[in-house]
């Protein structure tokens, strides 16, 4: 090593030996940049591994959320075609209507069931629908019995 490096000229500093940033004692391991390099390395190995993982339950939660989307704008779009069904009376909440397609017409809603016509409807049955609160449309044999909620919403009233 030649004489012409810069080296520390100033005052040594007297501290005890555990403030010291590397080892003071013989004992102590050997601190060298190649280890350091290697720690440095496999921190940013362990957090990518964590944010890959975190990444890829937001994407999987993305997924999720966009599935459920695509249903509640399936289901809104069924009930927008019920609710534009021809009706030649005023629809209700918590009743069961019958819808028929007549060819090349607009659908429409009949309180008779097929049943009520002998089994032989005057055109094709389309199924059966209850009007819900949240004015959506349940097919009738999916429909959830009604609750105290439903009623009181039927009703028109707030519980007491």
């Amino acid at each position: 090593m030649g004489d012409d490096l810069p080296r520390f000229k100033g005052d040594n500093q007297n501290v005890p030996a555990r403030f010291s940033p590397y080892g003071g004692s013989r004992l102590a391991p050997a601190i060298d940049i190649v280890d350091t390099a290697k720690q440095i390395a496999e921190a940013d190995r362990v957090i990518g591994t964590v944010v890959n993982a975190k990444l890829e339950v937001i994407a999987e939660q993305i997924r999720n959320l966009q599935n459920q989307a695509r249903e509640v704008l399936s289901q809104a779009l069924d009930a927008a075609e019920l609710h534009r069904a021809r009706c030649r009376f005023q629809k209700r909440v918590g009743e069961t209507y019958f819808l028929y397609r007549e060819s090349g017409a607009v659908p429409y809603f009949s309180m008779l069931s097929p049943e009520d016509w002998n089994g032989s409807p005057p055109h094709e049955f389309g199924g059966a629908y209850r009007l819900e609160p949240d004015m959506s449309w349940s097919p009738a044999d999916h429909a959830k019995p009604a609750t105290k909620e439903m009623l009181l919403a039927i009703a028109g009233v707030s519980e007491p």
